[in-house]
């Protein structure tokens, strides 16, 4: 068993689930009932909503704001200062100008799935999931879905390629996409992209 280590400015409620071999650094808010799997970094000046689940092997890097419900897979990368909305139509008052309440709105979440990273800046709108090992671009914001292993740039984000597991973006060889990194092979179909084993 590996201890996890959170530093003693953060701010973690007493409900809070935290894995194995997680650090917490200085300064990071982690709310009510929060669920944070094994092995995960939690960088300076984080903010976790109440509610958020985060799988395991997770970075998430300084000052990130993840809003609830956001929920983020295995091995996502969250980089410094993105930004997870929750309120699909903001407004600080209700229609006769009284200060909003929480009965007087619905949140609405983000979903990572496994192995995808969000790059500095990027802003991803609710309702959106990031599909499994895409790439979000620094300074982009998303505002629909994410296919797994697309790679998104731009304000706001259009898919410009893909990625495979390794990040970098895969080349077009025949009727295969190949990561010039770990080789591995991948196909097209429908606009979507899967692993495939050649033999």
């Amino acid at each position: 068993m590996v201890e996890s280590r959170v530093d003693s400015s953060a701010d973690v409620a007493a409900d809070v689930t935290i894995g194995e071999g997680c650090v917490i650094w200085h300064l990071a808010q982690i709310r009510q009932a929060a669920e944070i799997g094994d092995n995960c970094v939690v960088g300076r000046g984080v903010y976790i909503g109440a509610g958020v689940v985060i799988g395991r092997n997770c970075k998430i890097q300084n000052y990130a704001l993840i809003y609830e419900p956001a929920r983020l897979g295995d091995g996502v990368f969250v980089g410094p200062a993105v930004v997870l909305t929750n309120d699909q139509y903001p407004r600080a008052v209700t229609p006769d100008g009284k200060l909003k309440a929480a009965q007087d709105w619905q949140p609405v979440g983000v979903t990572i799935e496994e192995g995808a990273s969000i790059g500095a800046r990027a802003v991803c709108v609710a309702p959106v999931t990031i599909g499994a090992w895409a790439s979000v671009a620094a300074g982009s914001v998303v505002t629909r879905d994410v296919p797994a292993f697309a790679l998104v740039v731009g304000v706001p984000a259009r898919q410009r390629g893909w990625v495979g597991r390794a990040g970098v973006p895969l080349q077009a060889v025949g009727d295969h996409w190949v990561c010039p990194m770990t080789g591995s092979t991948y196909e097209e179909q429908a606009g979507h992209l899967r692993e495939v084993k050649l033999s």
